[in-house]
């Protein structure tokens, strides 16, 4: 489907990315909400120039951080940017999805943009890789029953704009897995259904987000960053429309055991649903929650991961340029 004239009107290309763009070498897309509302001031800022600066370390790769101000969508973040976006004040700074973007751009001051709405503005530049932490997905109790008190409940239909956005923007999305808190079997069903193939790098189990495995069996597996290539190429060459989804377990170093992981998970979304908590509160209290219970070992995960899919998506993108000079 062609990109609509009043999205493209929107976009402010740094002029690196466009010169990338132009000369046809490697860019790889990074969200911007992991900045305004995923860590503190500076833990943010050190995560985010460290994923600029691991895409640049892949054979000339340029990073392309994506944000809203003033009405427009930016493509690739100066330095003064990234410290103005990582030192607003909080509550400041809206967050844009698909849902939301209209509402972000008509307001004027700062978003940040979370996957679907950096895919968006992404593909419209012309940017074929995005790399981001974890994608959302199905919660648990979106489709009924419960969270785990094993009592009946009403569906919630609490299902992320992520899943949607890859059905229908082609382009490689790189991530350590859905995140943990969600319903990952369901998840991986509702991208089955889109026509989006999840493709998991170098082991039979789809990584788990902080832990390396989540103990559910992939459904395409890619030794390298070559396999992961050949197929981004040939589904984006089809046309058919969807993205790709590149999993990537979190580094090893950093990783939390399967089990730790899991316990931790599972004790925060009990406390919530003791707490009453849903909506869009749910998630970042979930994910603080669980930072507690894992004595900070679930944030140190996070930064790692994501600096690592970072990593990743430049050498995809690189190899991506290179098999279509071949």
């Amino acid at each position: 489907m062609p990109i609509p004239r009043a999205v493209t009107d929107r976009l402010v290309v740094a002029p690196e990315v466009a010169a990338a763009l132009a000369e046809g070498r490697p860019v790889v897309a990074l969200e911007s909400t992991l900045i305004s509302h995923g860590l503190p001031y500076p833990q943010n800022l050190e995560v985010a120039s460290a994923s600029e600066a691991a895409v640049r370390e892949t054979d000339g790769a340029v990073p392309a951080t994506v944000a809203i101000r003033d009405g427009s969508m930016l493509v690739g973040l100066d330095e003064g940017a990234l410290e103005a976006l990582a030192t607003a004040p909080p509550g400041s700074v809206r967050k844009a999805a698909r849902p939301t973007l209209a509402v972000a751009l008509a307001h004027g001051g700062w978003a940040a943009t979370t996957v679907s709405a950096t895919m968006i503005a992404a593909h419209a530049a012309g940017i074929r890789v995005f790399a981001t932490g974890g994608i959302g997905g199905v919660h648990r109790g979106a489709l009924g029953g419960s969270a785990g008190s094993g009592s009946a409940a009403p569906a919630s239909f609490d299902i992320s704009s992520d899943l949607e956005e890859l059905g229908r923007t082609p382009m490689a999305v790189v991530c350590a897995g859905p995140k943990a808190i969600l319903d990952v079997p369901a998840t991986l069903e509702y991208l089955e259904t889109r026509g989006v193939p999840v493709i998991s790098v170098g082991q039979a189990e789809l990584p788990g987000f902080y832990a390396r495995s989540s103990g559910i069996e992939a459904p395409n597996v890619v030794g390298d960053v070559a396999g992961a290539a050949a197929v981004v190429a040939v589904h984006l060459g089809l046309g058919l429309g969807s993205g790709v989804l590149v999993c990537v377990p979190v580094p090893r170093e950093s990783a939390l055991l399967e089990d730790a992981a899991r316990d931790a998970v599972e004790r925060a979304i009990a406390d919530a649903a003791t707490a009453g908590l849903h909506g869009p509160a749910l998630t970042p209290w979930l994910l603080a929650r669980i930072a507690e219970l894992t004595d900070g070992a679930s944030v140190r995960a996070n930064t790692a991961l994501i600096v690592n899919d970072a990593r990743f998506a430049g050498e995809l993108a690189a190899s991506l340029v290179h098999s279509a000079a071949e």
